[in-house]
């Protein structure tokens, strides 16, 4: 997800990777090989193509071309339908994290992925975007930039040139306005503060994880993102993360780590004798519903980090994404019936995550072959994660490290093994990988460690036992129910 490739460039490797995966892009089969010589030939005549003259230089003219700006309106929708399908995932992360933890505590996880998503949205565009894509207002060269307070451009504008520049693919390199760019980055930004907030439900304070949620979504999600999506130092090195199971969920999962060791686990969760008790979930229904609106969601995710509404690489991301989570829910589900002797259904759906996370960093430069042996990898790993985690005591009680920090590092680095372009290789990928989670890690364990000493972080033994919805919030989610004793 990069501002922005050539719109030609985009298309003629699109169909380059669709011929190689054995993909129709043309009406019939037979005519493969001459998309394929016709795909060729337009490669060798794309370079000089950058150096012709812009098709109009007003608006006026950009608005009049019957054809640029009936493609410029197809585009521009389909990315605020990604945007709009994104935000959906909020719904989803809801759902999950809420049937995955006790039912004594859902008011205070709804009310912490509420905030989430407004404060990612507010605060991205206060400084996050900015941040995020500098543009040439680099502070430290390619490491930290800013382009200003605010999202850039404000309707009442009305200079022909600062309009020509917002609005138009010539003018602001994207074939969307300024606006449908935004919206569709801030939908990301929320999603890795999301993923920490699995990982550190039923003990952690409310007003200290929403401080420290604000401060990842504006500060360090942006600038790990400048690195590779905002032409940092990343992306001089050749590193690719295309919707970000690194710049997204890997940055999530190396946040939820560090706040997971400075908050400590659940009570009752590990006993003295070394047994780990199971502290499951109140509502299975709620967790299938999740993913299913993950899944869906994961469509404009993925779908939209094209960029644009080209017809051939929106498709090849569709088919690569789906056959990514099929792959890792029949692994990781196959993979619990054979250890554990029976299909476990939390390990089902945290597969297709797992898939979904593994596959999002190579979704447009593999084949669909490669897209289920990754997606199918990650089903595995995600399975074999949770356990471990669980055995050295990390605490994660919807299994987020796993998910999105351990798979989003297997995604990113298998970039390098499975990638059709040549360009791509596996040490690039680790070094980006190692860079952006280690900073991450160290951010997140720094700004929450200092959270720690100023107010705390964890909520007192009384009030963990008795739910943080009575604690935090003084209500509950099911107050006709009768709760049952944990003992």
């Amino acid at each position: 997800m990069l501002k922005r490739p050539n719109y030609l460039a985009s298309l003629v490797a699109s169909a380059l990777l669709a011929v190689s995966a054995g993909l129709p892009v043309a009406l019939h089969a037979q005519e493969a090989v001459v998309v394929t010589e016709t795909v060729a030939a337009a490669v060798v005549e794309e370079a000089p193509a950058e150096e012709e003259a812009p098709p109009y230089t007003t608006m006026e003219e950009f608005q009049a071309d019957p054809f640029l700006y009936a493609k410029f309106m197809i585009d521009n929708l389909w990315i605020l339908i990604a945007a709009a399908l994104v935000f959906l995932m909020h719904a989803g992360f809801s759902t999950v994290e809420t049937g995955l933890c006790r039912s004594k505590n859902t008011v205070n996880i709804l009310t912490k992925n509420l905030f989430i998503v407004a404060i990612g949205i507010l605060s991205y565009a206060a400084i996050g975007f900015s941040i995020m894509y500098p543009g040439s207002n680099w502070i430290v060269s390619k490491v930290l930039g800013f382009g200003g307070f605010g999202i850039g451009f404000s309707p009442e504008v009305t200079d022909p040139e600062v309009l020509f520049a917002k609005l138009t693919p010539v003018g602001y390199a994207l074939d969307m306005t300024t606006w449908a760019d935004f919206i569709f980055q801030a939908m990301f930004a929320a999603t890795a503060a999301t993923i920490v907030s699995g990982a550190v439900a039923e003990r952690v304070k409310l007003a200290p994880f929403l401080i420290f949620a604000t401060l990842l979504v504006a500060i360090s999600y942006p600038i790990t993102g400048s690195w590779q999506w905002g032409y940092g130092w990343l992306y001089d090195l050749g590193f690719k993360d295309f919707a970000g199971s690194t710049l997204v969920h890997g940055v999530g999962g190396a946040a939820a780590l560090a706040c997971v060791l400075i908050l400590g686990p659940r009570l009752g969760k590990y006993l003295p004798n070394g047994k780990i008790k199971p502290i499951l979930g109140h509502n299975m229904p709620l967790v299938a519903i999740g993913v299913f609106l993950l899944f869906l969601g994961w469509f404009g995710f993925n779908g939209g980090s094209v960029l644009s509404a080209n017809p051939v690489a929106v498709s090849l991301v569709f088919v690569t994404t789906a056959l990514g989570g099929a792959a890792g829910i029949i692994t990781a589900m196959f993979t619990s019936w054979i250890v554990l002797k029976k299909p476990d259904l939390s390990m089902s759906l945290n597969g297709a995550l797992a898939g979904l996370v593994g596959i999002t960093a190579s979704a447009d430069v593999i084949t669909p072959v490669s897209a289920v042996i990754i997606g199918g990898i990650a089903g595995i790993i995600v399975f074999f994660a949770v356990i471990l985690l669980d055995r050295i005591k990390i605490d994660d009680p919807v299994g987020a490290i796993s998910v999105h920090g351990v798979c989003g590092i297997w995604g990113t680095l298998a970039v390098g093994l499975f990638s059709i372009d040549p360009a791509h290789n596996l040490m690039t990928q680790l070094i980006g990988t190692a860079s952006i989670c280690g900073f991450t890690f160290v951010f997140a364990f720094i700004v929450f460690g200092l959270l720690k000493l100023v107010m705390g972080v964890r909520v007192s033994a009384e009030e963990e036992n008795e739910g943080l919805d009575i604690g935090e919030h003084g209500q509950e989610a099911y107050p006709d129910f009768q709760p049952i004793s944990e003992a």
